[in-house]
């Protein structure tokens, strides 16, 4: 196997979770065009039906009881005190502009406290559903882990309103004591940052109250665990509760490695420590060489190493035509070495990810962008559902269809059937994905200054009833497209031949039939293999066959 599409490990501990595979970006306001803050999820396992969440703002009486729901399995865990005012919560963002994302980094397995009752997923939408501000949802998730115990294991929250943005990196204290350690630490306005199933804060400015918060056993816990006995000016979150192996820098920290370098030339050179060559680690956060738009957050989220020795579209597992894609498990074995496929930010078995965009200097109710997109980033629609959206759109409810499932009504099987579809002729059908994302996505750019426009112009009802006709119109119109798309590419690209098209019109002859048809064939290094593997496939000539005997 090449050694761009494959690393040795001696020994790689697995990510068990089907959960643990997400990555988030951080972009405080001052790191882009228009003063925005970002942040972006993929939310990533083979379990997980992609579907957009909703929450109605409601009002509830004193002594109501809210039920919890692992998010991952679905399994009742039991019951917490609800809040008398909840906010209305598309997604993974709220009316007030407040988005939340995660990735689980597990850390020490005994501090998972199977008796509580708040997993990582509830905690998300709770906090989401009372909390204004990001300071709100760090005190609302450390408050509700304090009284109910924190079910899940180690997880790194991305938590951003339209002036800060922050992450919150927390761990149980073991089965049977409720409550957590953790630690949070504001991004500075003009940077940017990225967690991907790694613990990242390592020592903690205790002095800056301003912009870190933390439990007070955060290291005084670590030694009555035995996890730490250095001084407290050495302490390193990371480094005690999510102890950095190599699966943790290549399959987690490389993602993060790949969104820097993207953004500032002089993360190049960390390539060496995300291949376990160099100790010193990455910084949490760093200065962009430019400043970034939703575009490039949406382009960065679509990322598969291209470019790098990491490149997903090349080698052996690229197959003939440079897919991404890398059938699981990540390791295998062979001849008792235990190798492992590199796992991009765009990734195949994500449910839905999203680019969350907070905007201080417009109302809250037209400000929040949650730009939403089902399956695999890399062939997916961003579609913009505005942050006060009050109903779900068809294709993206969790009710239509499931993993078991399938729907043709579902923007969820819809994604994969175009993005499955693909994967065995990559190189040559994400020509004609890109060209149809690309135009969908600057149709939404061109027209949403128009239809803000309208919205301000309204009062806040009016405006709210109308931002959602557009998000769930706009959701439906994408979809339909797709399943377009889908049937467009069954027809051009039918066994493995190409029919020519101009502006998505098939050519015909006089006769109603294909006009002509290209025979793909295979790229010049796939062919040259092949005549390696098997000299045997050289055609004889002519006098060769004359002098047969």
């Amino acid at each position: 196997m090449s050694k761009k599409t494959s690393f040795v490990v001696l020994a790689l501990m697995l990510l068990v979770a089907p959960a643990w595979a997400c990555t988030n970006f951080l972009v405080g306001k001052k790191a882009t065009t228009d003063g925005s803050t970002f942040i972006s999820y993929s939310a990533d396992s083979y379990y997980l039906f992609g579907a957009l969440y909703h929450y109605p703002a409601e009002n509830h009486p004193e002594g109501t009881m809210r039920d919890i729901y692992e998010w991952d399995s679905g399994k009742y865990l039991g019951q917490i005190k609800e809040a008398s005012r909840t906010y209305n919560v598309i997604g993974n963002i709220n009316e007030h502009q407040l988005a939340i994302g995660e990735t689980t980094f597990g850390g020490h397995s005994e501090l998972v406290d199977t008796t509580g009752i708040l997993d990582y997923g509830s905690l998300m939408y709770i906090a989401l559903q009372r909390s204004r501000t990001a300071r709100e949802a760090i005190k609302t998730i450390t408050d509700l882990v304090g009284e109910y115990g924190y079910r899940s294991s180690g997880e790194s929250f991305s938590i951003a309103d339209p002036n800060e943005v922050w992450i919150l990196e927390m761990i149980g204290k073991g089965s049977g004591r409720k409550g957590a350690v953790w630690v949070a630490l504001r991004v500075p306005d003009d940077c940017v940052s990225a967690h991907a199933n790694q613990a990242r804060i390592t020592t903690i400015p205790f002095d800056d109250k301003e912009n870190c918060i933390y439990s007070p056993d955060v290291i005084s816990f670590a030694r009555e665990k035995g996890y730490f006995t250095g001084e407290d000016s050495e302490f390193s979150f990371s480094d005690v509760y999510n102890p950095l192996d190599y699966s943790g820098l290549r399959i987690c920290e490389a993602r993060v490695w790949s969104f820097f370098k993207s953004v500032n030339s002089e993360m190049d050179d960390y390539i060496s420590y995300v291949k376990g060559e160099t100790k010193e680690r990455m910084p949490l956060w760093i200065k962009p060489d430019r400043k970034l738009n939703v575009n490039d957050l949406k382009a960065l989220m679509r990322d598969m190493y291209e470019g790098t020795e990491f490149d997903m579209t090349k080698g052996v597992g690229a197959g003939n035509f440079g897919s991404k894609l890398r059938h699981s498990p990540l390791t295998f074995k062979v001849d008792g070495v235990e190798y492992g496929h590199e796992r991009p930010i765009a990734t195949q078995q994500t449910g839905f990810s999203f680019v969350a965009q907070m905007r201080s200097w417009i109302p809250n109710h037209v400000g929040g962008i949650l730009w939403f997109g089902m399956d695999d980033a890399a062939s997916t629609v961003y579609v913009p559902i505005f942050c006060t959206t009050s109903e779900v759109p068809w294709c993206f409810d969790e009710n239509n269809g499931s993993l078991l499932d399938y729907s043709s009504t579902s923007a969820f099987w819809s994604f994969n059937f175009v993005a499955n579809y693909a994967y065995g002729k990559y190189a040559l059908m994400m020509k004609d994905i890109k060209k149809r994302q690309s135009e969908l996505e600057s149709e939404f750019e061109q027209e949403l200054p128009d239809i803000e426009a309208k919205a301000m112009a309204m009062d806040e009802e009016q405006a709210c009833d109308f931002l959602t006709d557009y998000s769930v119109n706009t959701s439906e119109y994408v979809h339909t497209e797709w399943k377009k798309l889908g049937e467009f590419l069954l027809v051009k690209f039918l066994d493995g031949n190409i029919k020519r098209e101009e502006n998505g019109v098939f050519l015909k002859n006089e006769y109603g039939g294909p006009a002509s048809i290209i025979r793909a064939g295979y790229p010049e290094a796939v062919k040259r293999e092949m005549i390696k593997e098997n000299p045997g496939l050289r055609q004889k000539t002519q006098e060769e066959l004359d002098n047969r005997k």
